[in-house]
Order: C-alpha cells, then structure tokens, then sequence
C-alpha cells in the first residue's frame, strides 16, 4: 500500500464521508452514503463522481491521428475534431491491453483517456512504435475527471454555465469558477452523462461548484461501488473482467468498436480470423430468477455440464435481483432465454440467459 496513489480531491472525499478502496493502484472514494442509493439517485436523478485515477496521455506530432488509427482498433476516420471514440489497444495474439476513449482534438494530436492501472503501458506501446516526429506524453496527473451522470446531469451543467447541449461523444470547452474545463458527452452509466476535466492543481473548485449543484438538484455524490453496478446493469466490459489479454473483443461482443475494413491496427489478423472463424467463448448476461448475489469467478452449469465462468456479478439495485456477465463456450448451443444454473458457494442459483443491457435507460 505504500506506493498507492491519490488523488488531486482526497482530502474533499474524507470532509464529505466517503469510504475508500485501492482501485487500479489508486485510493478512491467507492460510497458516501451506500451505494444502493448513490445508484438510484443516478439512474432517477443525477450522480457525480470521481473518476481522476483514469489514466490520461497525448499523441501529437505531424500524423499523430493516423498512427494512432494505425495501432487501435476502432476507425478514427470516422470522426474528426471536437469528437471522441471508444477504442481498444490490442496484442497481435487478439487480446486486449486496453480500452480507452481517444479524443480528437486535431489531425496532430489525440488525446487518450487509459484505465488507470494500463496508462503506463499504453504510454510505452505508443512510445515504442512512434515514428519519428511523433511524441508520446504521459499525462497521467495533467487532468481530474468528474462524471456527472443521471437525467438531471444536462441541467446540472447548464445551470452552472457549462456547455451541455451536444452528441454523444462530443466534447466542448467552457469556464467554472474560473477554471477551464472540458466538457465531454461520455460516462459509463448508461445515463445522460458528461465528464468535466479541469486541470489536476484547479480540480478543488469545479468540484465544489458541482457538489452544490448536484445535490440541489436532488443528486448524490456517487463512489465506485454504484459506477461498477450502474455499469454492469448496462453490460459494459471492464477491463480485467470482460476485455483482458485473454479475452479478445470478438469474445466480449465488442466488435462494434473495431474497423474491421481498416487495412492496419495492432491485432487486426488475429482478430479476423476469429470473426471468421467464430470465438470459442462469448460474454452472455445472466439474471438470478434464485435468491442470491452472483459474483466473478463462478462456474456457470447447463444442467451437470459447466459451460461457462462469470466476469462480473452484482446485486442489481434497479431490478432487485442478481445480475451477471459471464464467459459461456460456444460449443454449447445456448440461446437467450435459456435456463442455466451458477455455483454460488456449492449452492445452484437459477439464472435466465439475457442480451444486456439488463435495464434500459432513457437519454436525450
């Protein structure tokens, strides 16, 4: 624990009650007044977190848009200036080093949002493989990132002067308490969301000007603890769990965020040959119709024949039950709907096969 890293607003989190975790080598604040209703007041009303840890680096030099178009796996062609992406760094094998959003911020520099216990190796990949004239900054500590995320989150920001009418994944710049901020269309709730970044030094006071405003809005600060059930209601991967060097984004249904008619990136051979092919795994979601909380690392069964692991589980705060994503092999002919069971602790939990997101939400 002694080279754990902290944030640039710990000390806030402590005066405001949050109890903390290292996450991705970082203490972060995971609840403040439990997470079930941190949960709900995103999913009804508006939530802000924390969210600094994510790793931040910057690509730029003459061609820094297509060499990093060049070793992700999404299209950066598709978007342009004032636009984001979601997008993976892959091995050459399939696997996954990491899932990050790139932003565009001209065709000579792309700024890379890292999760944040990857951010040094996505720096030293890029650095390795740079050509020359292009430079790869580690930005790690160069911006907080504060979420705010719920139905209310667009009138939270408009209310405080900050631009909030604009696509999902764009992005703006604007002023708070006399900070400059970035204001991107992107979260990980599902939710009607954006992400404020002021500089790391300046973070204090456009945090402080969105605990305000959120709670008068009826909102709650918001810890990890309701961003990884908020996620998994959605069914989105979480590196380590979903997406890892072992499992390839075909495995985790995530071929929508590569350009599979783009001529290069890193792992591109690999990964049509097993679109082609057909992956020998695939991320299903699971919903307890049992009592019981399904965790990571449970054997799922089809009858007394185990066919799968679970990557993520959770009690789901929204629907009241169990919910799960998990790795089922292909080899079985499983369909959505279908009855399979999970080992929780030598007991057999009665799960139902869905396609996630396991609740829809309503964004505008």
């Amino acid at each position: 624990m002694s080279d754990i890293q902290h944030g640039p607003l710990e000390e806030r989190h402590r005066q405001l009650g949050a109890s903390f975790a290292e996450f991705g080598g970082w203490l972060m604040p995971v609840s403040y007044a439990g997470t079930v209703g941190e949960h709900t007041a995103t999913r009804t009303t508006v939530g802000l977190f924390d969210v600094s840890h994510l790793g931040k680096a910057r690509v730029r030099g003459p061609g820094a848009a297509d060499y990093v178009n060049s070793a992700f796996t999404n299209d950066l062609r598709r978007i342009g200036p004032g636009s984001a992406q979601y997008t993976m760094c892959c091995t050459e094998s399939g696997g996954v080093v990491d899932d990050l959003i790139a932003y565009y911020i001209a065709d000579d520099e792309i700024f890379l949002v890292p999760n944040a216990a990857n951010n040094a190796a996505m720096v030293d990949l890029l650095t390795r493989h740079a050509p020359a004239g292009i430079e790869v900054i580690d930005e790690h500590r160069s911006h907080a990132v504060l979420a705010v995320q719920g139905p209310k989150s667009a009138d939270v920001l408009t209310g405080l002067g900050l631009p909030a009418d604009m696509d999902y994944m764009a992005y703006s710049d604007g002023e708070l308490n006399g900070v400059a901020v970035r204001v991107c269309r992107t979260g990980y709730t599902g939710e009607q969301g954006y992400e404020v970044l002021p500089s790391w030094e300046a973070a204090g006071p456009v945090f402080d000007a969105l605990v305000d405003a959120v709670t008068a809005a009826g909102g709650q600060l918001a810890g990890l603890g309701a961003r990884d059930t908020l996620r998994t209601e959605m069914g989105y991967p979480l590196h380590g769990h979903e997406l890892s060097l072992e499992i390839s984004p075909v495995q985790a249904r995530c071929g929508w965020a590569v350009g599979w008619k783009k001529d290069t990136f890193w792992g591109r051979d690999a990964l049509l040959a097993e679109k082609q092919a057909g992956p020998r795994r695939l991320v299903r979601g699971l919903k307890a119709v049992d009592r019981g909380v399904l965790r990571a690392g449970l054997t799922v069964y089809d009858g007394d024949a185990a066919v799968g692991t679970t990557t993520s589980g959770t009690f789901s705060p929204t629907l009241k039950v169990g919910i799960a994503l998990a790795l089922i092999d292909t080899e079985h002919d499983i369909a959505d709907g279908a009855r399979l069971s999970v080992d929780v602790r030598g007991r057999r939990i009665g799960c139902d096969v869905v396609k996630p997101p396991f609740v829809e939400v309503k964004t505008r």
